[in-house]
């Protein structure tokens, strides 16, 4: 039975501790496949523990409850179900809840708000506990072999690897590039020298504060670089739900400013409403994500009020709900806020503020989450449903403007090239000075979770594309070309909305601007 068990994680690409092992091997082989297939393609993690159980029990309830129920008639002796059971505390409700009628929407948005005086004390808690979580994340890489901490480096060079914050990053003389790498123990001095092209390349890629691992040989004076590896976000699979449902995703509406592009925005609330003939994939739309900016706001920029349509936040709140109830009822309308909402500039930002946007607090089927946020739709009993990151995307300008690869793309116009940058980071602003933060003991910012869709704003421009099995999309506008991008050199895209398929996983871009 066990080596039946390890045969199967030897295929899948997965290892089991000793612990987990000897707990689920006594139990029907068939029904431990199909939850370690469950646990591994939820986690992506590459070890399976009991701690897995543990830390993700939220989510593992109702996994283990849906696979518990259908399999409960041929594996009564399972003992699995006592034991996980009593460890992660299943919360068999959640699955026998979903009907198949009603789309499926779950939220892990973050709302635990500290307002305290901030201290030194707190940044430097913020940036050990980000070390300590992006570390465990390249610990699972294969390739950083023989891993030590910088202060067992002795004065003899040996071959190891090395995992640090890059806390400086300099051209030398001669042209190589020269990283300080900082761990919990020490600092040291990496050298990549400029001869290895596809490495210097990808020290070149490098942020500062981003968490790396390091290959090479070296001492306590200067290591010698040999490969560099970046956190990288990888799913092993692309899901496919079993029920077809579409999604559709938009931001940066701006409602109550002057360029707001009010004739586009309701005849995209007529095709949501089957008004467009030759439409029958309409009544199967049961999402849309709105990613920021819902609101122009007041008061964002100097003379913001010569700009205005509508000169108080309230009223624009007020007015956009009363725009959205137009839209069929039966559609979950999930909203995370951007920079110009109303809502503390520094990430992770709280859900919109109830004082102003209390009428969207009050619609039915509107679910307003934190930025960033995670949000599972379309789950059903035997199907984990589709992991979605909304950021809207503050930090872009700093990395389009600072990392030389974005920097030869224009990547503001390219704002995928950015969403992929920081999948193989890990992390949604690495840099200190690329967004403001609040520095709480656990970064929201990272990346911990990888998921199936990450969705941006802020940039105004549409993209769809693929990074390692990842669907990355970035929302279009619904306001006309302001001075400011103009000035930039910015070229927004206008009323585009991608719609995706969860049985099929098509993309098409719909397109609602009116161009008279």
């Amino acid at each position: 039975m066990k080596q039946e068990i390890l045969d199967f994680c030897i295929k899948k690409g997965f290892l089991l501790d000793n612990e987990v092992l000897n707990l689920l091997s006594e139990n029907d082989v068939e029904s431990v496949k199909l939850i370690l297939e469950e646990i591994m393609s939820f986690t992506q993690k590459r070890v399976i523990t009991k701690n897995i159980f543990y830390e993700n029990k939220d989510r593992m309830g109702p996994l283990f409850s849906s696979i518990l129920n259908e399999k409960q008639n041929e594996i009564k002796n399972l003992e699995i179900k006592k034991k996980v059971t009593a460890e992660i505390n299943i919360q068999r409700t959640y699955a026998d809840s979903i009907k198949d009628e009603e789309p499926s929407v779950k939220i892990e948005s973050f709302n635990n708000f500290n307002y305290n005086k901030l201290e030194v004390k707190n940044f430097v808690t913020y940036f050990r506990n980000r070390f300590n979580d992006i570390k465990n994340i390249l610990q699972e890489r294969p390739e950083l072999e023989n891993l030590i901490s910088i202060d067992k480096l002795n004065k003899n060079r040996s071959n190891v690897s090395l995992i640090g914050i890059v806390s400086k990053k300099r051209a030398t003389k001669n042209k190589n590039i020269l990283l300080e790498l900082e761990d919990l123990t020490g600092k040291i001095n990496v050298l990549i020298n400029k001869d290895k092209k596809e490495l210097y390349e990808k020290a070149d890629e490098v942020a500062l504060d981003s968490i790396i691992g390091i290959k090479g040989v070296g001492s306590k004076e200067i290591f010698f670089a040999n490969d560099l590896f970046f956190p990288e976000a990888i799913l092993p699979e692309r899901k496919k739900s079993p029920i077809e449902e579409y999604a559709l995703f938009i931001g940066d509406v701006h409602f109550g400013s002057k360029r707001f592009l009010e004739k586009s925005f309701l005849r995209f609330i007529d095709y949501l409403n089957g008004k467009f003939p030759n439409t029958p994939e309409v009544e199967k739309i049961k999402y849309l994500f709105i990613v920021g900016d819902v609101v122009t706001g007041v008061g964002n920029y100097p003379n913001q009020e010569f700009d205005l349509s509508i000169s108080d936040l309230e009223e624009q709140f007020n007015l956009f709900a009363e725009l959205l109830s137009k839209i069929r009822s039966d559609i979950k309308i999930i909203i995370s806020p951007g920079n110009h909402d109303g809502v503390r500039i520094m990430e992770p930002q709280p859900i919109l503020d109830e004082k102003f946007a209390w009428a969207l607090h009050n619609m039915k089927n509107v679910i307003l989450t934190s930025n960033p946020s995670y949000v599972n739709i379309g789950a059903s009993k035997n199907f984990s449903g589709f992991d979605i990151l909304t950021y809207h995307g503050f930090s872009f300008p700093y990395y389009a403007n600072n990392i030389p690869s974005l920097m030869l793309k224009k990547a503001m116009n390219s704002p995928e090239e950015i969403a992929k940058y920081l999948l193989k980071n890990r992390h949604l602003a690495p840099t200190h000075e690329s967004s403001q933060y609040f520095p709480l003991e656990k970064d929201f910012l990272i990346i911990s979770k990888i998921p199936d869709i990450f969705v941006t704003a802020h940039t105004h421009k549409s993209a769809v594309t693929y990074y390692n099995n990842i669907l990355v999309i970035s929302t279009s506008c619904w306001e006309a070309m302001t001075p400011y991008q103009e000035k930039f050199g910015n070229i927004p895209d206008h009323c585009k909305v991608p719609m995706v398929n969860l049985k099929t996983r098509a993309v098409k871009i719909l397109d609602f601007e009116d161009k008279e």
